[in-house]
């Protein structure tokens, strides 16, 4: 779903507006995500399960990185983790077809992995929200979904910015509207 499709801007946006404004707002975050789940869905549904993936392990590294004596080393370990994720699939093929090409008969090592949509922002999302918690900067955030809201928010997932947690956390715990 394209932000100046028809779609979005009259039915997706405002769908998503009146919900938010109906509901609790202990109820916002989800409807949040839900929507931002549903956008991505509409452009990658294959990818969605990568999407979840991703928010589960760096909320997970967040909680383990508030818990460890060795901070720094959890640290390292789930930067690695996000950007391996990120290398497999953004330089994988890259990898594979120049190997191939140096390599007779390596054909068989290519592979031909699609590219998922907005894949590195949502790595360098997590990777900020891990950092942070290492930094102090943020504690570890309790709520999962509060981390899946933050990590799969859909007015930056495929285009960014990349948006600290430090600079959020306090709105999705707590906004208001005028």
């Amino acid at each position: 779903m394209v932000f100046s499709s028809p779609l979005f801007l009259f039915l997706f946006l405002p769908c998503v507006l009146v919900l938010s404004f109906l509901v609790k707002a202990s109820w916002r975050n989800l409807i949040l995500l839900l929507a931002s789940l549903l956008f991505y869905a509409w452009g990658e549904p294959v990818y969605i399960l990568l999407l979840l993936a991703s928010i589960v392990l760096n909320y997970l590294f967040g909680l383990l990185i508030a818990k460890a004596g060795a901070k720094k080393l959890v640290t390292l370990a789930g930067v690695f983790a996000n950007l391996a994720i990120l290398l497999v699939f953004k330089y994988l093929n890259f990898f594979t077809g120049a190997f191939a090409s140096v390599v007779p008969d390596a054909s068989a090592f290519q592979t031909n992995i699609a590219l998922p949509l907005g894949i590195s922002f949502y790595t360098f999302q997590g990777i900020s929200y891990i950092i942070d918690v290492y930094r102090n900067n943020k504690i570890a955030e309790k709520s999962l979904l509060n981390v899946a809201t933050y990590i799969a928010m859909f007015p930056q997932l495929v285009a960014g910015p990349i948006v600290r947690f430090e600079t959020i956390a306090a709105q999705l715990a707590e906004r208001t509207e005028n």
